[in-house]
């Protein structure tokens, strides 16, 4: 079964990611999805992540997919303008690529390129219905395209944002211009991702719980002060604050665990936000009773 056939079958769905080098050296990063392939059942690719030039997702998409590993291509609407983001999109399903994660970008001002300009011509609900248009065969202005792709299309909620209601009113709407599944913010309060699920579920969608995997004290405080909708609790920051450095993996690991063990009768799946540490994925997930 491929990704959205495992979602649709109702199986507990694993999902990682992928962020593209800066620079060309590429096989590390393959070699590292290869070693967790078993464990993972789809690969989120990041699209110049937090705004930071790195090599593409489309390219990268495409050698996941080469060597048998499912791929979901990020693309995010601030770097390319309405024809680019068409263009990207025919390719990718050129390519062979079907899963597709729509998201509007963080500000290019947050990145290592300040002095870029950034498009934003359209955002991540405007996109998914350009992208629904082009599987009905018609491009952003009605014209008609020579060949149609397809699409498993899904995008990005925050259950930690404040007020609820205006996540859940943005979800709908990216329900209604086409997104099939969400990918969620980090999640670290489980009660209040337990009110949001219940709120969403009548919509239908499936939804993988966000989980990042915490390194350090200062990360965390980092994530509290400047990550909209994420609220790591004090006693995750003390856990890590405590860790000698060598400890750190081991106890991360296990604040994961806690977490996945108390979201995955929630969710339809789990999508794991390692930071470079993907090679305590697998110690993650059998912590986490997988």
């Amino acid at each position: 079964m491929n990704f959205e056939e495992k979602l649709k079958s109702g199986k507990m769905v694993i999902t990682s990611e992928i962020g593209p080098p800066k620079g060309t050296n590429i096989m590390p990063h393959i070699k590292e999805a290869e070693g967790i392939k078993d464990k993972v059942d789809a690969f989120n690719v990041t699209d110049l992540q937090s705004s930071v030039m790195h090599l593409g997702s489309l390219a990268t998409s495409r050698l996941l997919a080469e060597r048998g590993l499912e791929p979901v291509f990020q693309i995010t609407c601030r770097d390319r303008n309405r024809l680019a983001l068409q263009s990207d999109l025919l390719s990718a399903s050129v390519l062979g690529i079907r899963n597709v994660l729509v998201i509007t970008g963080d500000h290019t001002v947050l990145g290592d390129h300040p002095q870029a300009k950034p498009v934003f011509d359209l955002d991540s609900v405007s996109l998914l219905k350009v992208a629904s248009g082009l599987m009905k065969g018609k491009d952003m202005v009605g014209n008609e395209l020579d060949g149609i792709p397809e699409f498993f299309l899904g995008a990005v909620v925050n259950p930690g944002y404040e007020p609820q209601e205006l996540q859940i009113m943005k979800m709908e709407q990216k329900i209604e211009a086409g997104a099939r599944f969400f990918q969620t913010q980090a999640v670290y309060d489980l009660t209040s991702f337990e009110s949001f699920m219940k709120r969403v579920l009548p919509f239908g969608a499936p939804v993988l719980g966000g989980i990042v995997l915490l390194k350090s004290a200062g990360m965390a405080k980092f994530m509290n002060k400047n990550v909209a909708g994420v609220n790591i609790p004090d006693k995750y920051i003390n856990m890590m604050a405590a860790a000698d450095k060598k400890d750190r993996p081991k106890v991360s690991i296990s604040i994961a665990a806690e977490l996945i063990k108390g979201m995955k009768t929630l969710c339809s799946g789990i999508h794991i936000m390692s930071l470079g540490w993907e090679k305590y994925i697998p110690d993650v997930l059998e912590a986490s009773g997988f």
